[in-house]
């Protein structure tokens, strides 16, 4: 038997006898297919906004005063009730005081009289006293009672000053700007502190004017926040505010974001995605079957049964609207198509395959 002692020789003889392995390999790669489906097409808007709260609100004692403390600053998170801030209260103090003595010696005089008017009224029987002296107590009483209700309401009045020199939190929240500070006078209207509602909170999208007819309540919206590394939200949209912007030609969508999503605060930039039914039915294939090449053409693969082994063929198409991970298809491919989505990278016109089916 002759062997083949010249390495070269050994290694042409092994490219010889591997080389039709190797052909017949690179012939029917595997490729992944599933078939074009007629969908409903829908249109993605991009959208963006910022976080709002439900409640923001710029804080004003009810009475003018020295501001003698200050419970709080910028960033400080506050329950319903707590105390933000303190008036002097000491001349308010003073006149709650005297008021209150005022309506006290009122009571006195109207338990006085109503005592010499029940006297008067034993004796009246007995003619022991005349009735015209008993007409006159009880129009004393009558007067007493008037200064006693007029008394209780100048020193329920002045309990209610005083009480408005401490200024309470509305609503639990966080303090958003301080804006006055000890030792300054302050009257009605004066804003002293931003209150910012951090429990509800929503998001606000500027959206443009010609989607406005398209828009309804309930429409669910993904959403990422740019400040925080989470994953994507989830929302529905609860408000379409249909007054535009006249300089922006923009109107308010307004977003309750899901209580699953990621932590949310007010001002935080927010990047959205919508998708819009586009009124229209239309072949789709997965965004993995599109090959776009340098020169501007749009192609898939599709698969053709010859009879023998499946082959492949070029199609040139034109993709339409993109979402949910589909390609609107508006020429080139009829609905049941089975198109190449795995595999594609490197085909050739005629050559045949390998199918597999796409996992539904």
């Amino acid at each position: 038997m002759r062997t083949l002692r010249n390495p070269l020789q050994l290694i042409a003889c092994l490219m010889l006898v591997l080389a039709p392995v190797g052909h017949a390999q690179r012939a029917t790669p595997p490729v992944t297919v599933e078939a074009v489906q007629e969908v409903a097409v829908r249109e993605s808007i991009r959208l963006t906004g910022s976080v709002t709260a439900v409640r923001a609100s710029n804080l004003s004692p009810a009475t003018s005063g020295l501001i003698t403390a200050l419970e709080v600053d910028a960033g400080s998170r506050v329950k319903r009730g707590d105390l933000l801030l303190e008036l002097d209260p000491e001349l308010a103090r003073w006149q709650a005081q005297s008021a209150a003595a005022t309506a006290r010696a009122a009571r006195a005089a109207l338990d006085d009289a109503r005592r010499r008017l029940a006297e008067a009224r034993t004796l009246a029987p007995k003619q022991s006293i005349a009735e015209t002296l008993v007409r006159g107590l009880a129009a004393e009483v009558a007067e007493d009672e008037a200064a006693l209700q007029r008394a209780q309401a100048e020193a329920g009045y002045r309990e209610g000053i005083l009480a408005r020199h401490r200024l309470h939190a509305p609503y639990d929240g966080v303090v958003a700007a301080k804006l006055s500070e000890v030792g300054e006078w302050v009257v009605p209207g004066d804003a002293v502190l931003e209150l910012v509602a951090t429990g509800e909170l929503r998001i606000d999208f500027a959206v443009a004017e010609r989607y406005l007819q398209r828009m309804a309540p309930a429409t669910r919206v993904t959403f990422t926040v740019a400040a925080a590394e989470a994953p994507a939200g989830t929302g529905t949209v609860a408000t379409v505010v249909p007054i535009s912007d006249p300089g922006a030609r923009t109107f308010l969508l307004r977003v309750e974001p899901d209580d699953d999503g990621p932590a949310l605060s007010p001002g935080m930039s927010v990047s959205g995605r919508l998708l819009l039914d586009a009124g229209r039915r239309a072949p789709a294939v997965s965004r993995d079957a599109i090959i776009r090449h340098p020169d501007g053409r749009v192609i898939v693969w599709t698969v053709e049964d010859t009879g023998d082994e499946p082959v492949v063929r070029e199609r040139i198409v034109e993709p339409g609207l993109a979402f949910d991970g589909l390609v609107e298809i508006k020429s080139g491919l009829a609905p049941g198509t089975l198109v190449v989505v795995n595999g594609n990278e490197a085909l050739q016109v005629g050559q045949r395959v390998t199918v597999q089916r796409r996992p539904e």
